[in-house]
């Protein structure tokens, strides 16, 4: 057992209009992504199941040829293997929950989210 507070974990910043904070088990990791408004995830897809929460703001994402608003409050599930991409509508914090956990994340080779640095 381990036991975590947020305001202890260090935030990395991955390009001017993103940061995050993560948090990891064995078999799932928990994130909290700061996006600033106007800031954009490109498109891109991974092993892992995903839910996006959103906690503030709200993110217009693309995916399986739809677009969808998830807004403060509301839960986006992200299935295994499916493009997407997201757009932050406001400054937005969402907290994205991820099984399997994300090696890229962990390792440093998400350079998706590292463009602009």
């Amino acid at each position: 057992m381990r036991l975590f507070s947020w305001e202890e974990v260090k935030t990395e910043v991955m390009n001017p209009s993103l940061k995050r904070r993560v948090i990891t088990g064995e078999k799932a990791m928990v994130a909290q992504v700061f996006i600033a408004k106007g800031g954009v995830v490109p498109e891109h897809h991974h092993e892992s199941e995903q839910l996006t929460y959103i906690l503030e703001g709200a993110l217009e994402f693309e995916l399986e040829g739809q677009t969808v608003v998830v807004r403060k409050g509301e839960v986006l599930h992200i299935p295994s293997n499916v493009p997407h991409r997201a757009v932050a509508l406001e400054d937005t914090l969402d907290l994205d929950i991820f099984s399997p956990i994300r090696l890229d994340w962990l390792d440093g080779t998400d350079h998706y989210l590292r463009r602009g640095e």
